[in-house]
């Protein structure tokens, strides 16, 4: 495993991070504790969840995937050597069953870490992330902007960061983050920082593959130039980057086939690119997946590749793509696929 530092002077975390979303719908307490056990064999120290988790969301099933996490972690010994990552659920129809609607501001930021380090099982989060902005712009593959209405009652990035400065004060979270955000948000946000003396954001989760690297315009620079690391989410592609979604096949079991709602990566301009990524893989004798997981995880903004399966043996492939290094004739396969075709799925 290689490792990264998740700020100039913190905690180096491992450049794959085990993504847990499946845990409590896709997979079971005891598969989930297999999970995360074969991952720390290979190397992983980093593990990312959120209070919504598992997905989808519903209140039935909401905070179980974290609750798995924390009967994991309650048997061990080991919890100052791993960093745990959480998120808090922003605002949206769909959330309406977590604290009646979910919203950024100090009542609910305290309840929320309270709930979170209930169920895991810990006295401190190492990483707290802002799932999505509570204010209106682009995230989940939105295109075209609305502008800013005078009537707009979102709670400012300002309130937010004075929510969780106590926090942080306190010991309860160690480091904060960002997730699906914007250049302004996160520059907002270090402004912030900077003029009031608040906690610094130290990371940005954002979707990240060779069907999306939209990341690359705006974001990339600022996380190499301002250290704030890009976690990549979906480096797969919802698995779509396997190919085994091609030519009309819905596998059994596979997250496209069971969830309607993972419509992300789908469509023919994205069979188009897949197939030729694909392509390129198994012209240069390489796995697919394995292939799309690298390239993620050799971009030099890149602090962490969150992978995440359903299954022992793909989460075993997964972790193995850190020991493929793509080869200068494969980045210019891959760079003529995406001149071709330009980030099919935002």
């Amino acid at each position: 495993m290689e490792y990264s530092p998740l700020t100039p002077d913190g905690p180096k975390v491992s450049r794959l991070c085990l993504g847990t979303m499946t845990f409590g719908e896709q997979n079971s307490e005891s598969e989930a504790h297999e999970q995360l056990d074969l991952a720390l064999d290979h190397g992983v120290n980093f593990i990312d969840t959120a209070e919504m988790y598992p997905v989808p969301p519903k209140a039935e099933t909401q905070g179980r995937t974290e609750s798995y996490i924390g009967s994991w972690l309650a048997g061990r010994q080991d919890r100052e050597q791993l960093i745990i990552a959480t998120k808090a659920s922003g605002p949206g129809e769909w959330m309406k069953h977590v604290r009646n609607g979910p919203r950024f501001s100090a009542e609910h930021l305290n309840a929320a870490v309270e709930s979170s380090l209930q169920r895991l099982q810990t006295d401190y989060i190492d990483l707290y992330q802002l799932h999505w902005p509570e204010r209106n712009t682009n995230f989940f593959g939105k295109l075209g902007y609305s502008e800013v209405g005078a009537d707009e009652t979102a709670i400012s990035l300002q309130e937010t960061l004075e929510a969780l400065a106590p926090l942080v004060e306190s010991g309860k979270i160690r480091h904060i983050g960002l997730s699906n955000e914007t250049p302004w948000g996160v520059m907002e946000c270090i402004r912030q920082a900077e003029q009031k003396g608040m906690p610094r954001v130290v990371s940005i989760q954002n979707p990240y593959n060779l069907l999306n690297r939209s990341f690359e315009v705006g974001l990339a620079e600022i996380s190499t130039r301002e250290n704030v690391g890009l976690l990549a989410y979906s480096p797969m592609a919802f698995g779509a980057l396997s190919g085994k979604y091609l030519n009309g096949q819905w596998p059994e079991g596979a997250r496209m086939t069971l969830f309607e709602r993972f419509q992300r990566y789908q469509g023919t301009i994205a069979e188009k690119a897949i197939s030729k990524y694909v392509e390129i893989a198994h012209d240069h004798g390489l796995d697919p997946a394995q292939m799309s997981l690298a390239f993620v995880t050799s971009r030099p903004f890149v602090t962490s590749n969150i992978i995440g399966a359903t299954g022992r043996n793909q989460l075993e492939s997964n972790l193995k793509s850190i020991e493929v290094k793509l080869s200068t004739s494969v980045l210019e396969d891959i760079e003529a696929v995406h001149r071709e075709i330009s980030n099919p799925c935002p």
